[in-house]
């Protein structure tokens, strides 16, 4: 249905952007929607059997075979079409990797109650991230309306590099903490236990790369995508903002689709959808700059109620969240400053020097976290935590 959808708006898109070669580049992107379709259930079988190394292999394994053909066909001359054959054949290696991987083979469905809850269920799961996906580009698609291919060149990649991050800290965490959380969501008790303990990790780590990413923005554009890009620093700053507002709202996809609520999960992007596209608009007349803004504060002031909505009928509250963020946060608030300040008192050149230096305060702020005995207390449970998510580990503590 997404494929013939997409197909038909190929036109509509070309007009809309004054380009049309996107026409033929639209029809053939259409293709992975039914490319994933076609994964989507063994995937889910491979998450929720914890088959994580069988996991690893596949999406390495496709990066690397989307990688080459990429890269041979751009050496070859295909231009555009080597950027739009990347996606493509990745996700076609993946679908074929899961199916050798996977025994189960799709078959008729049966006309009972449980098919109809179960397709009932994927419905509203696949609907909600159908949402979340266009509200996630809407930016995209107004920026480049409104300001042309420039600009918008600058906010995606920002963007992108940012939700890269975000990403990379999140993919591990939710293949590991679905299959976990639906095992256990018997005890709220544990359930939630587990929860506060997962983010306690994530933030942990993600707090200190953001608000390192945070001071360093700059260096680390130009180191990463190059010196042209420059001018999209002071967006990539702007939006690590949210980062933490973002991956928050990630993990509340664990408790609905752990609890199997997903007709809340959809309600939840029904209502946050049009406020967060209303944000992109708050911002676009006064540049991309004010569109990141916009959207990292409206992300932060509707996030406590977000959080609330995905927590009833949990024994998780607010106050217990806060007490999970109160370190992690703090810390790293203490390591932006001390890399400020060591960066004004250390002020280097060249782009290496600048990432060093700043590490360098960070690192200071953390050595000095780590003697206050109940951080230190909260960084050491870690490793009982990885142990128990392990895939042949016990239970709670």
């Amino acid at each position: 249905m997404l494929t013939l959808l997409t197909s038909a708006m190929a036109p509509v898109l070309a007009k809309f952007y004054r380009e049309p070669r996107l026409v033929g580049i639209t029809l053939v992107v259409s293709l992975s929607f039914l490319i994933g379709g076609l994964r989507g259930q063994h995937n889910a079988l491979l998450k929720r059997q914890m088959r994580f190394s069988s996991i690893a292999i596949r999406d390495v394994t496709s990066y690397v075979v989307g990688v080459s053909v990429a890269v041979t066909m751009a050496w070859l001359g295909a231009g555009y079409w080597a950027i739009v054959a990347l996606p493509l054949t990745l996700n076609l290696t993946q679908m074929v990797l899961s199916w050798l991987m996977v025994k189960w083979k799709p078959g008729l469905p049966h006309s009972d109650a449980e098919v109809r809850s179960m397709i009932g269920f994927g419905g509203n799961i696949a609907v909600s991230y159908v949402i979340f996906n266009w509200v996630s580009n809407a930016d995209n698609i107004l920026i480049g309306w409104y300001w042309g291919a420039g600009p918008l060149g600058l906010y995606s990649r920002a963007y992108n590099l940012l939700m890269l991050a975000v990403n990379q800290i999140m993919a591990p965490a939710v293949s590991v903490a679905t299959p976990a959380f639906s095992r256990i969501q018997g005890d709220p008790k544990l359930f939630a236990r587990y929860y506060l303990r997962i983010i306690n990790l994530i933030l942990w780590i993600s707090a200190s790369l953001f608000g390192f990413l945070f001071v360093a923005a700059e260096p680390v554009i130009v180191l990463v995508l190059g010196e042209k890009w420059r001018q999209a620093a002071p967006v990539f700053r702007i939006l690590t903002i949210s980062a933490l507002g973002q991956l928050l709202l990630q993990s509340t996809l664990w408790l609905f689709v752990s609890r199997g609520q997903s007709a809340r999960l959809l309600k939840l992007m029904l209502i946050i959808s049009p406020i967060t596209v209303g944000s992109y608009m708050i911002g676009l007349p006064f540049g991309i700059k004010w569109v990141a803004l916009s959207l990292s504060l409206v992300l932060l002031a509707i996030l406590p109620w977000i959080l609330k909505f995905s927590f009833r009928g949990t024994e998780l509250t607010l106050q217990r969240l806060g007490r999970a963020l109160l370190y992690p946060v703090s810390v790293s608030l203490l390591g932006i400053l001390s890399a400020e300040f060591t960066l004004h008192l250390i002020p280097p050149q060249r782009v290496l020097s600048q990432l060093m230096v700043a590490a360098l305060g960070f690192t200071l702020a953390y050595a000095l976290a780590a003697l206050i005995p109940p951080v230190r207390r909260e960084i050491m449970s870690f490793r009982s935590l990885l142990s128990d998510l392990r895939p042949s580990g016990g239970n709670a503590e």
